[in-house]
């Protein structure tokens, strides 16, 4: 007894100098992130000569460089030679890496830990074949992208929809090992889901397709190990399905009390949309303002628009447009708790759209005006696909007097609709910070294994926004709060990195 429990308890030391090494920087109060022994916050000319004097690519002769944006560069290149073919990741490390120049310039090894990053540690790609209520065969393609297990074990969201592919589902991953770290907690990233519609389809064929999907990607999930979330056309019945079908091909589905996909019973679905709304209160509070009054033009009306908008009505703010491909409503007065629950109501039935809103309101416009950034606002939190803001939807958005873009949605903002904004004096909420709520959430569950409080995310994603503003502010890209959340994810994923070598 005395010897399981001497093991026992050098297990459990091993694992606290394991959590120490991941979580130390992410808590770290000093003055930088960036750890080195050998040299400070701007290095040394001794030890940034070594780093610098070897070469970051050895494939065609010998490639080094000299600044950081070099260093940037040829990762970006060489992205570009690797994966070309897939727009959306190239435009993303590109973005990524273009925040990055400052910390090679102070350490130029971080560098060689970024090239690591270029590439998942593993990516699953698989059938999912299934049958239909017709009888007929079906066969989506499935998929899970286990980008990062560095800081802890893989973790992220599941998407369902006819539009997604490896590439979208690939660079969502990448963006998540840096929105996970700024947690603080022990949460690697994954992103995994199919090119399934199930907007179109009925209970028993979402059902039988769960099943199927789970059936192959329990080989490579599970506790400790991957735990999916919820996402875009995977809610709490797609969750269920896909738990009920791994409880009955696994015999363990938890630890330290936790269930695995949460029982089928997902504690907090609303962690996404209310961790955006405090984000949103956290921002204007530090610039002596507040959501009270604000008007919010939300595009999308998802889960996560839909718990957005509940939590922005608490606040005082007053949600205005919802929006799905079919088109936009929009209530020139607001939105009030009782027209919200109808517009819950109106998609909580699978494939319907907005528009069958304006069936219950005599005020609600539908489609009017045409163009949904045609409609003067104070905030706007963009919560549908990707890119939907680019250069163009950012300049009308200032001729209609918004004042903030905040994120609700997976890199909603191009690269050139970022420049846009703030070259507009448009205030910028990323969602590397903005969605950072179901991970905070599961963060903590992990740590206190009970449900978390909405009191207790609320705390978090101001914490998380304050580290990120000290961070920008720290690299030389005050109010950049892109940059700062790029740099601070970056930082700590790599410091743990540097530990374990070239895995």
């Amino acid at each position: 007894m005395k010897l399981v429990f001497s093991s026992l308890t050098r297990a459990l030391s091993h694992r606290n100098v394991a959590l120490a090494r991941g979580i130390a920087p992410l808590f770290s109060t000093k003055s930088s992130l960036i750890t080195d022994n050998t040299q400070g916050v701007h290095g040394n000319m001794k030890s940034s000569g070594v780093w610098r004097n070897k070469p970051l690519f050895r494939r065609e002769g010998d490639a080094r460089f000299k600044t950081g944006k070099e260093a940037a560069d040829m990762l970006v290149q060489e992205a570009i030679r690797r994966d070309g073919h897939e727009e959306e990741f190239v435009a993303t490390v590109s973005s990524t890496l273009g925040c990055l120049g400052t910390v090679f310039d102070r350490s130029p090894k971080y560098a060689w830990i970024a090239k690591q990053l270029l590439e998942p540690e593993r990516l699953v790609h698989f059938r999912v074949a299934w049958i239909d209520d017709v009888g007929v065969m079906r066969m989506n393609r499935g998929f899970r992208v286990q980008y990062s297990s560095a800081a802890g074990p893989y973790e992220g969201s599941t998407h369902f929809s006819s539009k997604m592919n490896g590439s979208v589902l690939k660079t969502l991953a990448f963006d998540s090992v840096f929105s996970n770290a700024l947690t603080g907690r022990c949460i690697g990233s994954a992103v995994g889901g199919a090119d399934f519609n199930p907007y179109n389809k009925s209970e028993a064929e979402i059902q039988r397709f769960c099943q199927s999907y789970m059936t192959e990607l329990s080989k490579y999930v599970g506790p400790d190990q991957d735990f999916p979330n919820m996402g875009m056309g995977c809610g709490a019945a797609e969750v269920g399905y896909m738990f009920g079908q791994y409880k009955r091909i696994n015999q363990k589905t938890g630890n330290n009390g936790r269930s695995f996909l949460w029982g089928g019973n997902p504690s907090f679905p609303e962690a996404s949309g209310y961790g955006v709304a405090h984000f949103a209160d956290a921002l204007l509070k530090d610039k002596h303002d507040s959501l009270e009054g604000k008007r919010c033009l939300i595009v999308g009306s998802g889960r996560v628009a839909q718990t957005l908008a509940a939590k922005l009505l608490e606040y005082g703010a007053i949600p205005i447009t919802f929006s799905d491909s079919s088109g936009h409503i929009y209530e020139p007065e607001g939105f009030d708790r009782g027209k919200l629950r109808t517009v819950v109501k109106v998609k909580g039935e699978r494939g319907a759209k907005v528009g069958r809103y304006i069936i219950a309101s005599t005020t609600a416009a539908y489609n009017d005006p045409e163009n949904i950034w045609d409609i003067p606002c104070d905030l706007c939190f963009p919560c549908s696909t990707m890119g939907v803001i680019g250069p163009d939807e950012a300049k009308k958005l200032s001729d209609n007097g918004c004042e903030g873009v905040i994120e609700g949605g997976n890199s909603a903002v191009t690269e050139d609709g970022r420049k846009e904004l703030k070259k507009q004096g448009i205030v910028h909420g990323p969602s590397t910070i903005s969605l950072t709520g179901q991970a905070l959430v599961s963060g903590l569950e992990r740590m206190q294994y009970n449900t978390i409080t909405d009191e207790q995310l609320k705390e978090e994603m101001d914490r998380v926004y304050h580290e990120v503003k000290n961070t920008a502010t720290e690299f030389n890209t005050r109010g950049d709060l892109y940059a700062g959340s790029v740099i601070m994810g970056f930082l700590r994923v790599a410091n743990v990195m540097a530990t374990q070598g070239a895995v």
